[in-house]
């Protein structure tokens, strides 16, 4: 028998050049298509290992999913960043590399982090996707999240429409 272990943890030094790779492998997976290819590149580009580092450095809520000593998705979150809307918290990303989606660990990953956010007093919590990414939009509707806002966001010359949906 083979036995595969899979934890969620929380991200720790020596996780980052694991955490860059499937934020590329993800980003390039969800957004091809959606962002501009250049603009994309560049967005992917910011955020490699050292980013990922310095995130763990500085104590960011950053949780892995660790499917057998390789880090197949993570999730960061923490207070809400647009005090107007009426939720404590937010999840700011959560991404798997593609070949561990459609599985149920992204809801996994979404269940740890809202109780964490819980953990710590955000008991309500928002989460923004492209509204062009219907996989995503899918994904936080089953999930039992509300359309709450509506936003443009700028990637170069072109305009995308984002989505909140609300978790309370």
């Amino acid at each position: 028998m083979v036995e595969t272990l899979v934890t969620i943890r929380t991200a720790r030094p020596g996780d980052e050049a694991k955490i860059a790779d499937v934020h590329d492998a993800a980003w390039r997976d969800a957004y091809r298509g959606i962002i501009p290819g250049r603009e994309l590149e560049r967005m992917i580009a910011r955020r490699g290992p050292v980013w990922w580092r310095n995130a763990i450095a500085r104590g960011s809520r950053l949780l892995v999913l660790d499917f057998n000593d390789r880090i197949a998705g993570y999730a960061s979150y923490g207070r809400n960043r647009v005090p107007a809307l009426a939720y404590g918290g937010e999840i700011f990303e959560l991404y798997l590399a593609p070949e561990f989606q459609g599985v149920g660990f992204g809801r996994r990953m979404f269940e740890a982090a809202q109780k964490d956010l819980a953990d710590h007093g955000y008991r309500s919590f928002l989460i923004w996707a492209l509204a062009d990414n219907t996989r995503a939009i899918g994904f936080y509707s089953r999930l039992g999240g509300r359309i709450i806002r509506r936003a443009p966001e700028k990637f170069g010359e072109e305009t995308r429409e984002r989505v909140a949906f609300g978790f309370d």
